[in-house]
């Protein structure tokens, strides 16, 4: 044998392989990602075999860096396709097209051959899914599946973000046979009810939004002849609808969750499972999956039942009306609406005695005309009719989740998609900690209880100060991201041991795992699901890929409102730094731009311990949750980016009135005129 040929059979026998899964950077770049590697795997694009972003690959090492360095690999399979749909423009030839992607997309066209055009036109914007790789070429092949109104921008924009995120728009076929032959609502048969807990004569009624159409989770309460009062938590049973292995099922599984975007939602279950079957609608009877307390006037759980239950629904409340009972004490069922908010204010003042930190919660969001154009903004603060749900709804949670962890299939714990939450890292919360401390708040960080404790006398201390928007926005990013998992570390900011969800299967693929798991334990019947973690991973992701979208959406809104005040100036809150500027979040909009540091006066450095920009000449430094005055200078929807300008003092701009608004206004035009701020205008979101 050769020198040559033995080198060669020498390597080869050396060659090792992983599966991991692809990341390709903004500059086209691409890595595989192999948990427990110290490194990723380098691989370039010609070596890449048709995998794309997302997608779970083998991946072959071709080439190991000096002194153990960085690898370099070849994609040998592509195991799991992460996305099948994307969008972009159609080139139109006499037989065929192909779909052009987004430039920066790092995708190759694709090709789409005549019978797949669907009245495709030249120019046209469009969904492809891709159906094939071709054998020689490794080109993607692809079909439409929906022409885009490039005269709807607001709608074009949406679902461009929709399938950029990896959520496809449309339905497979399969999945609507498999509805077409589900009974309508209502008709509930014998074998439906069978084995199931009659709730329907105990009083129930669900609180909802205004505009919610998916009722997934109802209440009820009666006393018991022993004094006692029975609370149940009543979740729609998605899971006796959603087969395992079924089309519909394996759907779901694949989106995860449902996307809620400023003007629509798109659904992890078609509508007629999650507006009709599953909605726990009034003066019906529904199928559900229960968790049912006893409890005492301070509740106290000393039992509980879990098990499939049908229910009857009394009433559907709003959270406006629930919260005007709270306050006045009239209205339907005031006396059930009253002890329940008893109960859980009670229950909800033991949890942050029991560790659960305090951090306060605030929805923005776009009040939109019938075009779905920006008209205002509404903060929703969490009030005492939200806390009533979400007590009860935790409890429920932790309980399934308690019960779980204690059971075992031949001496082994059952995998389960536990809710964990873990411990705040040690490096950003001494960061953080520093720097509270030059506002008088001192952290004991000696243990995750004493951080707790410190995080919660804080909240407290810092309400109504000027520091409070900084402390509390840097103190929720020193926070752990919370995901599914079977290893269960526990719920750091809850303050629970064990955690899952269980409450929201009709938008959660995690929630009906656990419907079917803990199906399976009461019936004695637990069965070891060893894709389990690979199903937890799956859902993290889509959540953070729905939360991407969600922002992406929210941005978009935020600079169509903001086209209409080119020129004008507004009072803000800087919301992050960089060191190439810093982020500001309007007052009394939300609406977050950047000022760059090539527009101010003076040369800055970025303090990252300081969460500031530090002027070099003379020394003022721009920090988070400081106070500012901008100028709204630019604003495109194709990058959904504000860009705003700093108003320093001694500007030609008169100063700020009260009310955070200078009245001058620079139309777009170039001439001046004088307003006043927006008037807002309340309607009812779509979905």
């Amino acid at each position: 044998m050769t020198k040559k040929k033995e080198k060669k059979q020498k390597n080869s026998s050396q060659k090792k392989t992983y599966k991991g899964i692809v990341d390709v950077t903004r500059s086209g770049m691409a890595f595989v990602v192999v948990e427990g590697l110290d490194s990723d795997i380098m691989v370039k694009q010609k070596n890449l075999n048709s995998a794309l972003d997302g997608d779970e690959v083998l991946v072959d090492v071709i080439r190991q860096g000096k002194s153990m360095g960085r690898m370099e690999g070849h994609v040998t399979d592509v195991l799991t396709r992460k996305k099948t749909e994307f969008t972009g423009t159609i080139q139109l030839s006499k037989t065929f097209a192909f779909l052009v992607p987004e430039k920066g997309a790092w995708l190759p066209d694709i090709y789409i051959p005549e019978n797949s055009l669907k009245g495709a036109k030249d120019g046209d914007r469009a969904v492809v899914k891709i159906v094939a790789w071709g054998e020689k070429t490794r080109k993607p092949v692809g079909e439409i599946v929906e022409i885009l109104d490039a005269t709807n921008a607001n709608d074009l924009a949406m679902k461009e973000i929709l399938v950029e995120s990896g959520f496809p728009l449309q339905w497979p076929k399969d999945v609507l046979d498999e509805l077409a032959a589900m009974p309508g609502a209502g008709n509930l048969n014998a074998k439906d009810r069978e084995g199931r807990k009659d709730f329907s004569k105990i009083l129930t009624f669900t609180i909802d939004p205004v505009d919610a159409r998916d009722f997934d989770d109802a209440i009820s309460i009666r006393r018991l002849k022993n004094g006692m009062l029975e609370i149940g938590v009543h979740i729609a049973d998605v899971s006796h609808y959603v087969q395992p292995n079924t089309a519909l099922d394996k759907e779901a599984e694949h989106r995860a969750t449902s996307v809620y975007l400023p003007d629509r939602v798109l659904p992890m279950l078609p509508e007629k499972i999650s507006n009709e079957l599953c909605s726990l609608r009034p003066h019906e009877d529904h199928l559900c999956f229960s968790c049912v307390f006893q409890m005492d006037d301070k509740a106290k759980v000393k039992q509980y039942w879990m098990g499939r239950t049908i229910i009857h629904s009394r009433h559907r409340f709003t959270y406006e009306e629930v919260q005007e009972i709270i306050q006045t004490g009239e209205g339907p069922y005031f006396e059930e609406v009253l002890l329940l908010n008893k109960l859980s204010q009670t229950l909800r003042a033991a949890r942050f005695k029991a560790g659960a930190i305090n951090f306060s919660s605030q929805e923005v969001r776009f009040q939109l005309d019938e075009n779905a154009k920006p008209v205002g903004v509404k903060v929703n603060q969490s009030d005492e009719s939200h806390q009533l749900i979400e007590e009860l709804m935790l409890l429920a949670n932790r309980t399934v989740a308690e019960y779980v962890s204690k059971q075992k299939v031949n001496t082994h714990p059952i995998p389960f998609p536990y809710r964990v939450h873990d411990t705040p890292d040690e490096e950003k919360m001494h960061v953080f900690a520093v720097f509270a401390g030059k506002f008088g708040y001192k952290f004991d960080a000696t243990s995750p209880e004493t951080i707790a404790t410190s995080f919660n006398k804080m909240l407290t201390l810092v309400q109504g100060k000027p520091e409070q928007h900084v402390l509390e926005t840097l103190g929720i990013r020193t926070m752990a991201k919370a995901i599914y998992t079977s290893d269960n570390i526990g719920h750091y900011g809850l303050g629970f041991p064990h955690y899952c969800h269980f409450t929201s299967p009709i938008r959660r693929y995690p929630d009906v795992m656990v419907h079917r798991i803990l199906a399976q334990v009461l019936e004695g019947e637990a069965k070891i699901d060893k894709l389990l973690e690979k199903r937890c991973k799956h859902s993290s992701d889509m959540e953070r890929k729905a939360m991407e979208a969600e922002r992406a959406a929210n941005k978009y809104k935020q600079v169509e409102y903001m086209q209409d005040f080119i020129g004008q100036t507004f009072e803000g809150i800087v919301s992050g730094v960089a060191h190439f500027g810093f982020w500001v979040e309007t007052v009394f909009a939300k609406c977050e731009g950047l000022v760059s540091v090539h527009g101010l006066r003076e040369d800055y450095k970025h303090s990252e311990t300081d969460y500031a920009l530090v002027g070099l000449r003379t020394g003022r430094r721009i920090r988070i949750g400081d106070k500012v005055t901008i100028r709204v200078v630019g604003a495109s929807l194709p990058k959904r980016q504000l860009d705003y300008e700093l108003v320093e003092e001694g500007s030609d701009l008169p100063p700020l009135k009260k009310g955070g608004r200078s009245e001058r206004v620079e139309r777009r035009d170039g001439s001046k005129k004088t307003g006043k701020a927006p008037q807002t205008k309340s309607r009812k979101k779509k979905k």
